[in-house]
C-alpha cells in the first residue's frame, strides 16, 4: 500500500479528532476539525452502532495516520513489540516513538511529522557522528542527534531550531538548541504517551484476532 498523499485535514476528519498532521494549523480555527467535525465524503455521520472490529479498526488508522506510516510498516513494527519482553502495546508506541522523524518532531525541530521525515529523508542529519536519511531508524539511549554542519545555515532549519526553544521536550529526550544537538536519554515509557489520544490495547486486540 503506497503512503496516502492526499488532504491532511480529510484523515482528521474520518477519525473525528485531532492528529496534529499539519503542524502549526493544527492549533487555529482553521483547523479542519474546529470548522466541520464530521468524515469526509457524502454520508457524513453514520447512525449505526460501530461493531467491535470498526472500533479496533478505528483505532488502528488513527495511530497509523498519526505517525505517517503505511499499512506494512505498522505491521512489521507491531510484529517487533509482540516478540519483545513487557506489555505488546506499551512496546508498540515505545518503538513508534523511538523513529529519528517522530524523535525530531519531539524535538520540535519541526512543525509535524510529515516535514521532520522531510529534514531525515533530504540527509540534514545525523546520529553518532554519522549521516542517517532514513525516518524508520530506531533510536537508542546515548545516542547524540545533531543537524549537520553544512546544513545549519539553512534559514529553514536555523527558524525550526529557534523555535525548538519553546517547546516542551520529552524527559526522554535532551536538547542543546545552542549547538544544535540532542541525546536520547532513555527508552520512553507508557507515562511519556499520555499526549497519544488512541487506545493501544484496542491495537492490540485488532492484530491479535
Amino acid at each position: 500500500m503506497a503512503r496516502y498523499t492526499g488532504a491532511s485535514c480529510r484523515l482528521c476528519r474520518r477519525e473525528g479528532v485531532k492528529l496534529y498532521l499539519k503542524g502549526e494549523r493544527c492549533y487555529t480555527s482553521k483547523c479542519a476539525i474546529e470548522r466541520r467535525r464530521v468524515p469526509p465524503g457524502m454520508h457524513g455521520l453514520s447512525r449505526r452502532k460501530p461493531t467491535q472490529y470498526a472500533i479496533q479498526l478505528r483505532e488502528k488508522q488513527k495511530l497509523k495516520r498519526i505517525y505517517g506510516l503505511t499499512e506494512k510498516q505498522f505491521k512489521l513494527t507491531f510484529a517487533r513489540a509482540e516478540k519483545m519482553k513487557g506489555v505488546a502495546g506499551d512496546n508498540f508506541l515505545g518503538l513508534l516513538e523511538r523513529r529519528l522523524d517522530n524523535v525530531i518532531y519531539r524535538l520540535g525541530l519541526a512543525a509535524s511529522r510529515k516535514q521532520a521525515r522531510q529534514l531525515v529523508c533530504h540527509g540534514h542529519l545525523q546520529v553518532k557522528g554519522r549521516k542517517v536519511d532514513i525516518p524508520s531508524y530506531l533510536t537508542k539511549p546515548g545516542e547524540e542527534i545533531a543537524i549537520r554542519e553544512k546544513s545549519r545555515d539553512i534559514p529553514f532549519i536555523r527558524e525550526g531550531m529557534e523555535k525548538s526553544t519553546a517547546t516542551v521536550v520529552p524527559t526522554w529526550l535532551e536538547l542543546d538548541p545552542k549547538e544544535m544537538k540532542a541525546n536520547v536519554i532513555r527508552i520512553p515509557g507508557p507515562e511519556d504517551f499520555t499526549d497519544i489520544q488512541v487506545d493501544e490495547k484496542l491495537v492490540v486486540e485488532f492484530y491479535s484476532r
